[in-house]
Parts: C-alpha cells; structure tokens; sequence
C-alpha cells in the first residue's frame, strides 16, 4: 500500500535542494506529509494535551459558558455535534476549542479577529495553548519557505502573506462512543480551508487520506507533525499542491469506548491576503482554474456558511 512519506525539516538546512524536490512531490500526490525533526519539545506538546483534557473533562454546563453565540465558533467552546461537513446529513462526534493570533485591539484585523477567551477553571490552558499555537505558527511558516522554492517563488514569498494571519489552534475532543450503528462520524469527508493544517498526536488510528480511489491510514511516527495544504493554497497555486479529501474515522470494538483527542494548527493568510491564481502555476496543460480572486476573509466567510458554524 502507498503511504504518506515522513520526512526531517532539518534537512532544509543541510540539504536544501533534495529536501524541497522530496516534500514537493509528497505534496504533489497526497496533499500531506509528515514532518519529523521539527524540535517542538515533547513537553510542551503533552502540557498542552494535559490542559485540553482538563477543559474537556468540565460538566457541560461550565464549557457552555465559553460558548460565543454568533461567533462562528471563532473563539472559545464550540458544543459537540454542531460542525458538519459540507454535504454530509449528519453533525461531526466532536467538540472543540479555538484559540486564535493575539493582536493589538487597534489593529486593522481587529473587527475579524476576535481576542482570545481562556477557561478560568483550567489555569495552565492560556500559556500552554498559546505556547503550542506559536510554536505550530513557527514550524507552518518554515514548510511554507519550501514550498515556495518548489514551485519556483523567493523563500520568504508566503512571510507577509502570513504573519498576521487569521490562524486556529482546534484542540478536538472525540468522546467515547457508546452506541452500535451511530449514522455520524467523528469527522465526515472533507477538506480543509485555510493554506496548510498542522496535526500534532496524530499517533492514534483514525485519520485516513483519499488518494487514487483509496482511503489511505495516517498515523505519525515518533515525533512528526502531520501537516496537509487547504483550499487557499490550492486555489492559490492552481491545484499544483492540492488539497487531499481526509476523514477521521469510528474505531472498531473497544477503541471505539475510548475518547479521542487531536490538536489540529490550521495556518491561514492575514485576512486582506487576495486569493488569486498564481501565474507561475499556470500551464498550457494546467490552464487558470480560478478567473475571480477573493479575499481569504471574504473566501472563509463562504466556507464557514458552509459547514454550519456561521
């Protein structure tokens, strides 16, 4: 069977040429690959978890209070079965949190960009949930310098483009399931919105890729990221990187009696950033796909609308 490559980010230093050609073509044919050698210490990543499960753990009385109605889900709580994948019937097994960039109130973003909210009953959730979202911001702007070299652009070509950008830490909390025949999933079909996702604790079975007809098992090995291009960037470089449909799936038997719980990273451009096709991606044999540009705000406001949390 195929599988998704792992490949060690510290060879972008060393060497550079090989590193992008091998990360450039995983990308090409999965949308995903995963990245190992990142140095986001072990601890920091299982505090994080640790502070997650804590919140997760509250009567559901107490997260509602972080709930924001109208709020998109944007920041703070969103309730278990509310998002839904687009054309899919059934609401996703899942709760989940959003912590978003901190940036000045006065900023241009700022009616975009809501502050961040913090569970008071979890004190560690605030350092430990920013921490990580920093370090993910980090490790996401460093694959994006070699993706930008595959496809031919400077290094630094995606850095303006991304460093006020409207990104989310998603801790996601799958409970137990305890019913035969659940016509729902824990995340339907679909894929993601925003230019690149970073899965930190992938290790756990459950997240399949579709690719050639086939879905495809993912789980990380040792300490590597599971990191995976959206929508924007696909739009962005004319399908040349594509965004890959992914699920997570229902384990089977007794797995499926354990809770389950992953941090997605969704690295998004800063909200002015104009979505419009790339010419280096356009190719006789890959003609402009996207002849109307629109602004990530604007684009993620549409996809938002469509899986139900605006």
């Amino acid at each position: 069977m195929k599988k998704v490559p792992t490949l060690d980010i510290r060879r972008y230093e060393t060497d550079r040429d090989a590193f992008v050609a091998e990360l450039g073509a995983a990308y090409r044919e999965f949308g995903f690959c995963c990245i190992s050698g990142h140095g986001i210490p072990k601890e920091a990543i299982d505090g994080a978890y640790e502070a997650f499960k804590a919140f997760f753990a509250l009567p559901d009385e107490v997260k509602r209070k972080y709930h924001i109605p109208g709020g998109g889900g944007a920041r703070g709580y969103t309730p278990f079965k509310v998002e839904t994948a687009k054309d899919s019937k059934f609401a996703d097994l899942k709760e989940f949190w959003h912590v978003g960039r901190e940036i000045p109130r006065d900023s241009k973003f700022a009616d975009v960009m809501p502050p961040n909210v913090w569970p008071e009953e979890v004190p560690s959730f605030k350092e430990a949930g920013y921490g990580l979202y920093q370090a993910l911001d980090d490790l996401g702007s460093r694959v994006l310098r070699a993706l930008a070299l595959h496809i031919e652009l400077p290094e630094n070509f995606f850095a303006d483009k991304v460093n006020v950008g409207n990104s989310i830490l998603r801790p996601i909390h799958y409970p137990p399931i305890t019913q035969t025949d659940v016509p729902n999933v824990r995340a339907g079909a679909h894929e993601d919105i925003n230019f690149i996702t970073l899965l930190v604790g992938a290790s756990m079975a459950g997240l399949e890729v579709f690719s050639d007809g086939e879905w495809l098992p993912i789980t990380s090995e040792g300490d590597a990221i599971v990191v995976n291009i959206g929508d924007m960037l696909q739009r962005l470089t004319n399908h040349v990187y594509p965004s890959t449909t992914h699920r997570v799936t229902n384990p089977q038997g007794d797995a499926a009696r354990k809770a389950r719980y992953s941090v997605p990273f969704f690295l998004h451009p800063n909200p002015d950033v104009v979505l419009d096709v790339l010419p280096s991606c356009i190719t006789p044999e890959n003609p402009k796909r996207y002849p109307e540009p629109i602004t990530a705000h604007e684009y993620l406001q549409e996809r938002l609308r469509e899986i139900k949390l605006i």
